[in-house]
């Protein structure tokens, strides 16, 4: 499995609750690893026990922790329609995307295929089983500064673990990357005021490029993909190597990845679930578009992405990488630019989308985000 950092175990184990549950009695399946892991307390928390805090201030038990759906009108900027002052549109932003990210990730070969897990981090029960695992699950502690213009956040793999096999959650590897300021480690860096965002980052010991598009669910502000294209590049000219997923909810404030969402999670492994139709993707999109432009002297790698009216796509479904949970990608080359392009179809006939385009020297030129509908025909 392509890994973005080097694959150290680090010692860090969390008390947990004992979950049991029996094995598959057949061979060559799919586990769904939501069930790995069981719910961890803090009683440091304000909150009491087993009380789930939304964004907008509302409190859910466990029985009421089903996603918080937010109309269109509810979140801010959502259509993309509307310009802010820049240090507004930061502050909004530092806003949206902070705090306790938690789900599930996995790997993808150019073709849409999920891969397995390393052997060494599998359960030896699961591979007595000939259980296939495909997922991680994630930790995203995310916290931007809204006065600063920096953000900083982690991506952390938890070790899968049999029910009562093992104590503790204990975490695999951990990422951290930093936006903006002294430590800034990205190239460019686009974003929006409704918590969505692009970044590229060089692998530059590897020759390769990661494109990092984050997309906020328009209708459920706590729900988020991350869809990362992985590039070898050679001169001008970019090669797909794989695709990486992180399927997203948000569990609370930043704490630092203190908290794990546990059985609490919304949402469940997504790997070996089915791709999407590519009948559902193919076809004529029309709807609102904000847009960054990057110049080639690369003086300002942070740029905000502005309205930028109405835009209309051809997408042709045969030529797009399916991915499950209603997602997609693209790698294309016209008129002397390479475009990577991820799309999330939220709803039938309803998508959003995120696309960086490079110049014919390998520069980035432009980055956009658009809500898109489907344009029926002859309309």
């Amino acid at each position: 499995m392509a890994l973005s950092g080097p694959s150290t175990l680090i010692s860090h184990n969390r008390a947990v609750n004992c979950l049991a549950f029996s094995l598959p009695k057949h061979g060559n399946l799919a586990v769904n690893h939501q069930q790995l892991h069981s719910r961890i307390n803090f009683h440091s928390f304000s909150d009491p026990p087993y009380v789930h805090q939304s964004r907008n201030g509302g409190k859910f038990t466990p029985s009421c922790l089903a996603k918080t759906v937010v109309s269109d009108v509810e979140v801010h900027n959502s259509d993309f329609t509307t310009d802010a002052a820049a240090d507004d549109t930061w502050s909004e932003f530092a806003k949206n995307v902070s705090g306790e990210w938690d789900g599930f990730g996995a790997d993808f070969t150019i073709e849409g295929k999920p891969i397995e897990l390393p052997e060494s981090v599998v359960p030896e029960a699961y591979r007595e089983w000939e259980v296939k695992v495909y997922d991680w699950q994630t930790q995203c502690p995310t916290l931007a500064d809204p006065v600063e213009n920096t953000m900083t956040y982690k991506t952390i793999k938890l070790l899968p673990t049999v029910g009562c096999e093992a104590d503790a959650a204990t975490r695999y590897s951990i990422e951290e990357k930093n936006i903006g300021g002294v430590d800034n480690e990205v190239s460019a860096f686009a974003y929006h005021s409704s918590g969505c965002y692009t970044a590229i980052w060089s692998v530059a010991d590897k020759n390769l490029l990661e494109l990092e598009h984050c997309l906020i669910n328009p209708r459920d502000r706590e729900s988020r993909v991350r869809i990362i294209q992985v590039f070898r590049v050679g001169g001008t000219k970019f090669v797909l190597q794989n695709v990486r997923v992180f399927c997203e909810q948000w569990y609370g404030p930043f704490r630092n990845g203190d908290q794990l969402g546990g059985c609490a999670i919304r949402d469940s492994a997504f790997a070996s679930r089915a791709a999407t139709n590519a009948s559902d993707v193919g076809g004529v999109w029309k709807g609102s578009n904000a847009v960054a432009s990057f110049d080639s002297s690369g003086d300002n790698c942070l740029e905000e992405l502005k309205d930028n009216g109405v835009m209309k796509s051809i997408r042709d479904g045969s030529n797009l990488i399916l991915l499950p949970k209603q997602l997609w990608c693209s790698l294309k080359d016209s008129g002397g630019e390479t475009c990577g392009e991820v799309g999330w179809l939220y709803d039938q006939g309803y998508a959003i989308t995120s696309r960086s385009c490079f110049s014919s020297e390998g520069k980035l030129k432009e980055v956009s985000i658009a809500r898109e509908t489907t344009v029926l025909e002859g309309v």
